[in-house]
């Protein structure tokens, strides 16, 4: 066995094994000397016949890799960013982001290449999560300012009304208790995703899906179609199944009420589908599966002008809408490790659901 193949032994070299991130430890000529399982799996060929090998075929512009590589050695460069396309067997190339940084204490390169796709999806994961964590904050702020004023204003009402003999001014109490009676339960709405403990327990993300579908359908029994497209192979999640029902839910509550139009005509339809995802990075974690639920109609679309803002807490794209189901859909599949995400156009909008397995 060469000594390349016996590197990964190194505590190190374990430690880059579990990144998400594409990398590789080149020596300054540019040959590998430990390339790990996401780089592995990104090339689609085995690390051994890697390891050993110079990195710079493996791009498109081998020269311009070399250079860099050359360059950062030399110290002239104490990091080294650049972009550029990862050649993969049978494949298309993959654009990359490159970084080229000393590895400390060695006479060798870290090369990291981070593909572009996925930059943005990180980019646009990290904005999500720092949105959740604003809102959250910006809730609990909100209610506290809300709740004390609010409580005094109910029991203000109840005690004027119990002083007047007019029965038309006390019509008037009456629609102060019934107001404020309103806001503390939006508060309670916005409050309830961070009061209830995560109740953890295996889940079949299919039973959950069912239970959603017959909710659905009770509620929109006319031109709804809820279609299932079930991977059954999939295997039970870590999960709070409650919770997950109520995600779920709200998706696809929210996808029925867009199709107003669609139920008239008898051609409204929402599909339920599963897959497993492999490989799957989520808030810079790699997990190697990751259940992918889709919810697909063939509704209006989410308007544009609210797209950027659809997860923030009362955004909604339809009259009448509390803004609060899909805020809270989010909250709880944030706190499975997992993210929402969609996309949409007239005819078409997907959310999908990740949630990490293993």
């Amino acid at each position: 066995m060469n000594a390349a193949a016996k590197l990964p032994s190194d505590p190190r070299f374990q430690a880059y094994d579990q990144l998400a991130t594409l990398l590789a430890v080149v020596l300054p000529s540019g040959e590998v000397r430990f390339a790990n399982a996401a780089l592995e799996d990104a090339l689609g060929i085995s690390r051994r016949l890697v390891q050993g090998a110079s990195l710079a075929p493996y791009f498109l512009e081998p020269m311009a890799f070399l250079k860099a590589i050359q360059g950062v050695s030399s110290d002239i460069f104490a990091v080294l960013r650049y972009d550029a396309h990862l050649r993969r067997p049978i494949q298309e190339p993959v654009p990359v982001h490159v970084i080229i940084t000393p590895d400390e204490g060695h006479a060798s390169l870290l090369v990291e290449m981070i593909p572009i796709e996925q930059q943005v999806r990180q980019d646009r994961e990290e904005r999500y999560i720092d949105q959740a964590q604003a809102n959250k904050e910006l809730i609990r702020n909100l209610a506290h300012e809300i709740k004390n004023p609010l409580g005094g204003i109910r029991g203000a009402a109840q005690l004027l009304q119990m002083e007047i003999d007019n029965r038309d001014l006390a019509e008037y109490t009456q629609v102060i208790i019934h107001e404020a009676d309103r806001l503390q339960l939006l508060v309670d709405r916005l409050l309830a995703p961070h009061r209830r403990p995560h109740v953890a327990g295996d889940v079949n993300i299919h039973e959950v899906c069912e239970r959603v579908r017959s909710l659905v359908l009770a509620e929109f029994p006319k031109g709804l179609k809820v279609v299932r497209d079930y991977d059954t192979s999939i295997p039970l999640l870590r999960g709070d199944r409650e919770q997950l029902i109520q995600a779920v839910l709200n998706i696809v509550h929210n996808a029925a009420q867009a199709l107003v139009q669609e139920r008239e005509q008898g051609r409204a339809e929402i599909i339920l589908r599963t897959r497993v995802a492999r490989q799957v990075t989520l808030g810079k974690q790699r997990y190697r599966l990751a259940l992918e639920l889709h919810v697909v109609d063939n509704g209006p679309g989410i308007p544009q002008d609210i797209q950027d803002r659809l997860f923030f807490p009362l955004v909604s794209g339809r009259d009448g809408g509390s803004g609060l189901g899909l805020n809270l859909a989010q909250t709880f599949i944030q706190q499975h490790q997992g993210l929402i995400e969609f996309d949409s156009e007239p005819g078409r909008t997907d959310f999908k659901i990740l949630i990490p397995l293993s």
